[in-house]
């Protein structure tokens, strides 16, 4: 599958175009917009989220519930377009939109200097509303559709929020324990342990009085995954490659790691890599994951687990030093409504982005057109396995 997006920030809406997506899959719009209403979750968030209660409107590439093979269209229409028709109508209205040059002062971390500078723009405005993170509820809709094709072959994709500022989470967690996924979908930062989320909402406070914004970090795990999914034969067929390719293209996400990544320079060889045991009953396994389930590229059996850090929001309501584009003088950069943490909207995004690599590499490996088709394949591959 891949997939095309467009819409801006505060324009009539979001709108995707998926291809290569099998049929035969039921998708009910239910579970689309369960997805995207997790992405508006989470303490933190702006007051746009009160506005905007994101639906998913399918226009073609479904009929009686099933997908068709044909490629998937949909659109996400905006609430908000409406305080923005003047501002943002695709047609010319001389001397109706003043103010617009007036934005001309860039936000230090963000988009605005130098996507206006390349595209020989005149007002920040235009970088602003492609550029903004709204673009994502279009990739969350485009992963549901990847999340409901894994279900069917038993790979899923969980997530959780591990530190907030200076807070963190470090305790291992059994992510398919039910009360552990109860509390973190209950859990305003999509964190498993209760007090931690008290000290985590208090970070965000603190930098919400001071006029600022505070980023954090998170982990996606999926199981299920058969060995095999990527390849070492050509650089951009390795998993680990596409995931960080997926997950570095979200908005704010500044690091990456597979596994423990981060810390595996600081070990040695005998105490970093997993070793392999086998049992008649398991295979082939390992009693360690501290590759994070990817070894040379490829899916080896164990859970893939990868981690990332989001970077506080450039948007403050306190504003940074930068200097007026037109005039080089000193000013302050622009204070565009915003969140002050958006890690737990950033987690969901991730885990959408994942599970179309994951699905991807599942197409590559078992097929492409139809589902039971990619069912039949995986499973005289787990027979392919067991005989080894």
């Amino acid at each position: 599958m891949n997939f095309k997006t467009a819409g801006e920030s505060h324009g009539k809406g979001l709108v995707g175009i998926i291809n290569d997506f099998p049929s035969g899959i039921p998708i009910d719009p239910i579970i689309i917009d369960n997805e995207l209403k997790r992405r508006q979750k989470g303490y933190g968030r702006g007051g746009r989220m009160a506005i905007e209660k994101d639906r998913v409107e399918l226009i073609s590439g479904i009929r009686k519930g099933l997908t068709t093979g044909s490629p998937i269209s949909f659109i996400i229409r905006n609430r908000d377009w409406e305080n923005w028709q003047d501002l943002m109508n695709i047609l010319p209205e001389p001397n109706k939109d003043k103010n617009e040059e007036k934005l001309l002062a860039p936000r230090p971390g963000h988009a605005d200097l130098t996507g206006f500078i390349k595209y020989r723009l005149s007002t920040i405005r235009d970088v602003i509303e492609r550029s903004s993170a709204r673009e994502t509820a279009a990739r969350v809709c485009v992963g549901s559709f990847a999340k409901i094709a894994l279900e069917i072959i038993d790979i899923k994709v969980f997530s959780y929020v591990d530190s907030v500022g200076k807070v963190s989470y470090t305790e291992s967690t059994n992510i398919q324990d039910k009360k552990v996924l109860s509390d973190i979908e209950k859990s305003e930062l999509r964190c498993p342990d209760e007090s931690i989320t008290k000290k985590m909402m208090e970070e965000i406070d603190l930098a919400k009085k001071a006029g600022d914004s505070i980023g954090g970090s998170f982990k996606i795990i999926i199981t299920g995954a058969p060995p095999g999914l990527g390849s070492f034969t050509e650089w951009d067929k390795r998993l680990d490659a596409r995931l960080s390719y997926a997950v570095m293209a979200i908005p704010a996400i500044k690091a990456f790691e597979v596994g423990d990544g981060a810390a595996s320079g600081a070990t040695s060889g005998l105490n970093f890599h997993d070793e392999i045991f086998y049992q008649e009953d398991n295979g082939f396994f390992r009693k360690t994951n501290r590759a994070g389930g990817i070894e040379g590229g490829m899916s080896n059996g164990e859970d893939i687990i990868i981690g990332a850090t989001m970077k506080p929001i450039p948007t403050t309501t306190k504003g940074m030093h930068t200097v007026d584009i037109k005039s080089k003088k000193d000013t302050v950069s622009i204070k565009e409504r915003s969140d002050v943490c958006a890690v737990p909207s950033a987690v969901i995004v991730a885990e959408a982005v994942v599970a179309i690599e994951v699905f991807k590499a599942v197409q590559k490996k078992f097929g492409v057109d139809n589902i039971t088709e990619i069912v039949e394949n995986l499973n005289n591959y787990k027979k392919h396995i067991r005989i080894i």
